[in-house]
């Protein structure tokens, strides 16, 4: 039987801006006390949140700035990883999709390759979503497609809308269909161009995992409202979005309930304060559905 459990709520609340459950926290603190600095640099000293404890989300930046193509500064993806082991985002400049598996990162490029990212320190995220993932739920089954999965979840988790999940499957996959975006090739070029661009990619009898979340509708804008999820090879050669997928007999699901999110905002970015964010719900859904 699958048993969703009750979703956890910390009793270690933190000192910031918070809303009622699930908790919501807005960082918006000037991390640059040297305004020469640059800025959202590797050598910039940003204020960090305190290290995310398991099953909590923490996010740098929203999904609309990456729509209006706010991408070249960013947080170095080494901060990112003091906050969780799995994860999703894209690279400086939109080059490609970003998975964060068990405290590793790899971009999957335009062509579909994959390539690991030793040097976290030296690489920057515009925009990124991890947790420390402990999944409180586990079961095997078969899913026939995308939307099977979609299904697992809403009939086992009807309790959980309005919060976050977190999603790894492990296993065999009979056909899986990915795309990878290849980047802006101007600045401020925006999302929707940049996937116009995107190269689709389709494997047969491969093994490998997908990592992905779930979000509650009122964070569309804020990050993917519904389901997100990335794929990458077991051989790790291979990886990108993931459009559709049938598995080969039974893959093993983990699943973790959030209630924390914690939202990180660039600060001192020009193309950041300057964008128009505003709500582009069908641009969103055409990008990452």
């Amino acid at each position: 039987m699958f048993h969703p459990p009750h979703p956890r709520i910390s009793d270690h609340r933190r000192p910031l801006l918070s809303t009622s459950n699930p908790t919501f926290n807005l960082s918006t603190r000037n991390p640059n006390p040297n305004p020469t600095s640059p800025l959202n640099s590797p050598t910039s000293h940003r204020k960090q949140f305190p290290k995310m404890a398991a099953n909590e989300v923490y996010q740098y930046s929203i999904i609309s700035a990456l729509m209006d193509g706010v991408a070249t500064n960013g947080i170095p993806i080494s901060r990112l990883l003091d906050h969780g082991t799995h994860g999703l985002g894209t690279f400086r400049g939109m080059q490609g999709e970003m998975i964060i598996l068990d405290s590793e990162v790899y971009q999957m490029k335009a062509d579909g390759t994959v390539v690991h990212i030793s040097r976290p320190a030296e690489t920057i995220t515009p925009f990124a979503t991890i947790t420390r993932f402990e999944p409180t739920t586990s079961v095997k089954t078969a899913l026939g497609s995308k939307a099977d999965l979609s299904s697992l979840l809403s009939t086992h988790f009807p309790g959980t809308k309005n919060h976050f999940l977190a999603i790894r499957i492990d296993g065999s996959f009979r056909k899986i269909n990915f795309r990878t975006a290849g980047g802006q090739i101007t600045p401020r070029e925006g999302m929707v161009s940049v996937c116009a661009r995107q190269t689709e990619h389709t494997f047969e009898n491969v093994r490998g995992t997908v990592v992905g979340f779930r979000c509650p509708g009122y964070v569309m804008g804020i990050n993917v409202a519904g389901d997100h999820f990335h794929f990458i090879t077991d051989d790790r050669q291979r990886g990108g979005h993931i459009l559709a997928f049938e598995t080969d007999g039974e893959v093993q699901v983990g699943v973790a309930v959030m209630s924390r999110f914690c939202l990180d905002l660039p600060v001192g970015d020009e193309e950041f304060d300057g964008a128009a964010l505003g709500l582009d719900s069908k641009g969103i859904e055409a990008v990452e559905g």
